[in-house]
């Protein structure tokens, strides 16, 4: 079993930078697929990014490509999310999560494990 616990949101005007952190417990958090996603007020949670265990594969949504970027460090059981350009509408509260999969899937369904959210605000 997982634990997920995301950090590093906050207020952010557009055009700035966060960077979110996603920590993990378990020993065997090199096994997992990792994905970012977010749900907005009034909207359905959606895929971000992901990213393959070895950190080989990353994929992502096109509403994000060119400026986030995901990465993790299996040593220290962690995954990022790198956030540059940060428009309004990528306010939402942002999920980690853990999937078992050999690949890094988009869809909510096959993921086993989640974070608490953590909030990102992106003010005009």
């Amino acid at each position: 079993q997982v634990q997920l616990v995301e950090s590093g949101g906050g207020l952010v005007q557009a055009g700035g930078s966060l960077r979110l952190s996603c920590a993990a417990s378990g020993r065997t958090f090199s096994r997992y697929a990792m994905g970012w996603f977010r749900q907005a007020p009034g909207k359905e949670r959606e895929f971000v990014a992901g990213i393959s265990w070895s950190g080989g594969s990353t994929s992502y949504a096109d509403s994000v490509k060119g400026r986030f970027t995901i990465s993790r460090d299996n040593a220290k059981n962690t995954v990022h999310l790198q956030m540059n350009s940060l428009k309004p509408e990528d306010t939402a509260l942002y999920y980690c999560a853990a999937t078992t999969r050999t690949w890094v899937p988009a869809t909510i369904a096959w993921y086993d494990y989640w974070g608490q959210g953590t909030q990102v605000t992106v003010s005009s």
